[in-house]
């Protein structure tokens, strides 16, 4: 195999960017996700209940996993959703997505596709317009090519 300038370039790069991490990927750690909740939720700390996080238990594809959440809210008066925040802590950036409500939106629910790097807890953080903070988690098993990960 033959290779041209540029994909020796392109593999320099790489093997510069992997020996500047420490020759591995940095992934989030389950304190630094914590604080990330924390810090959403205002130091208050969630509650179960009002927020109900639907992913697959078994993702053989980690490029995209369907999520969806639903919060039970009448979504005006004081029983509005703010905002919902959806975690993922195995990936290097925890935080994936982060979604706004208003009392014009109707309800407070969202499906998306999300990327996980390996198996791990995705986590659904509910922001009320009380103050209060709503919390559910799930494991989502990431395979790779129909073998365990």
């Amino acid at each position: 195999m033959k290779l041209t300038r540029r994909q020796v370039l392109a593999m320099t790069a790489g093997v510069a960017a992997v020996s500047a991490a420490g020759g591995r990927l940095a992934f989030a750690d389950i304190p630094s996700t914590d604080k990330r909740i924390a810090d959403f939720a205002g130091g208050k700390t969630p509650e179960a209940g009002k927020i109900t996080l639907t992913a697959p238990e078994i993702a053989e594809n980690g490029n995209t996993v369907p999520i969806s959440f639903d919060v039970e809210s009448a979504m005006k008066d004081g029983d509005m959703v703010e905002s919902v925040m959806i975690v993922a802590d195995g990936n290097p950036n925890p935080e994936v997505v982060t979604f706004h409500f208003t009392a014009l939106s109707g309800s407070a629910s969202a499906t998306t596709r999300i990327r996980l790097a390996k198996t791990q807890n995705v986590i659904a953080v509910a922001k009320m317009a009380d103050g209060s903070v709503y919390m559910d988690k799930k494991e989502v098993k990431v395979t790779i090519g129909g073998c365990g990960g």
